[in-house]
């Protein structure tokens, strides 16, 4: 995403929460509610263990609006799972994604592919940059780091971590790892990616019908290092369907892949693996996506990165360039959950610095604090107590919803 400073005055993270830690939260004189919104400041309760307000805060390159969810992850019948339009590669707007689910609510989630200028004539496939699970399931691994899109990451942070929910019910920050193999007549070799736009170099990716129609040729266009580094014509693309090699091809393709069907893309020394193979050779393909360092599995995850470690700001978050963002964060254990999306209307368009989303989180009892998608692309909904479909709260920088492709959804059933 593209993200613009409102301001370069620099400020020192410890200033910035200095600052924060003596800010009164509440509402500025004179404000008023965003379109969809109730009054400022008032809490309304799409369903039971879910709530929500808009606020207004003084930041420092001006007052900000910020809506805020809160979620018990312990009220009966409260959920939450990934939102996305059924195939990785692939836009919708979250109002549109929280409805075809029946969420009550709901926010965009990851960074993602969206444009390729870089690559003249390459279709930029809409998928995210870090790892993605729904409902338990592994729909795409993350990309290589020099690959990704959004702001500078924070020291030590990398495009595989994730924020989600795990099989024990708890929200958590944590990485997503791709373990995978590809074994062929001639032995095995590490799969290095699942359903990504952008592939190791020298590696072999898998796709399955989890990516959608969209075109593969992305997969081969940069490196780890530089995103903008051209296409390599060393790509070779191989179809096994029910353990055995359908079809090769000399360039990625495109198209629907059914179930069952997976397609192997490699790129240079990749290339060059799966050459070797003919129509009717054995091949099977392993992957799933293991949380690293934790023996609870998540049940949902979406990528993004992180700001907060218990209560602790990240070292090095930035704290000059301001932007309209949003965050997901957890607390109370992980039993509750809180997003947040700014206000993209023009009188509310000044922004936080990233340093301030972590103060702001923190402030509302976030002990871990995870960075969302933001610009044009944050946006949060829920519905008004006995509405069918959900409202959009804030105004989206762009002047309408921009096609996402994942979010995180809030689900009341009972």
């Amino acid at each position: 995403m593209t993200y613009t400073s409102a301001g370069t005055r620099p400020r020192t993270v410890v200033a910035a929460l200095l600052v924060w830690c003596a800010v009164v939260w509440g509402l500025a004189p004179g404000a008023h509610g965003a379109a969809g919104s109730p009054d400022a400041g008032a809490w309304q309760r799409p369903a039971p263990g879910v709530a929500y307000r808009a606020f207004d805060v003084a930041a420092a390159h001006g007052t900000v609006r910020v809506h805020l969810l809160t979620v018990d992850l312990r009220a009966p019948g409260v959920d939450a799972d990934l939102l996305y339009p059924g195939a990785v590669a692939a836009r919708e707007p979250v109002s549109r994604l929280a409805d075809a689910r029946g969420a009550v609510a709901g926010i965009n989630g990851d960074f993602f592919n969206i444009s390729e200028t870089q690559h003249p004539g390459t279709e930029a496939t809409g998928a995210t940059v870090g790892p993605a699970m729904a409902a338990g399931r592994a729909l795409k691994a993350a990309v290589p780091r020099g690959q990704r899109f959004g702001p500078a990451l924070p020291p030590g942070t990398g495009t595989r971590e994730v924020f989600g929910v795990g099989v024990d019910h708890r929200a958590r920050m944590g990485r997503l790892v791709l373990d995978g193999a590809v074994t062929d007549p001639a032995g095995s070799y590490p799969l290095g990616g699942l359903n990504q736009y952008a592939l190791p170099v020298g590696s072999v990716g898998a796709y399955t019908s989890d990516w959608g129609p969209v075109s593969r040729a992305r997969a081969v266009c940069g490196t780890d290092l530089d995103r903008a580094a051209p296409c390599t014509t060393a790509a070779y693309e191989v179809t096994v369907r029910d353990g055995r090699v359908v079809a090769v091809a000399d360039t990625p393709g495109r198209g629907p892949i059914a179930e069952g069907t997976e397609v192997l893309v490699g790129r240079e020394a990749g290339a060059g693996r799966l050459r070797s193979l003919a129509v009717g050779d054995p091949v099977r393909v392993r992957h799933r996506l293991v949380a690293e360092g934790s023996p609870v599995p998540y049940r949902f995850a979406v990528g993004g990165y992180p700001l907060l470690r218990a209560g602790i700001p990240l070292p090095g978050l930035d704290d000059t360039t301001a932007a309209v963002r949003s965050a997901a964060g957890s607390t109370d254990g992980g039993h509750r959950l809180l997003l947040m999306a700014l206000d993209g209307a023009p009188e509310w368009r000044a922004g936080m610095t990233v340093a301030e989303v972590a103060a702001l989180m923190k402030a509302e009892g976030a002990r871990d604090a995870f960075s969302l998608d933001g610009g044009g692309s944050s946006t949060l909904v829920s519905r008004t107590p006995g509405e069918p479909s959900v409202t959009v709260r804030n105004h989206p920088s762009g002047g309408a919803e921009r096609p996402v492709p994942n979010g995180i959804g809030i689900f009341a059933r009972g």
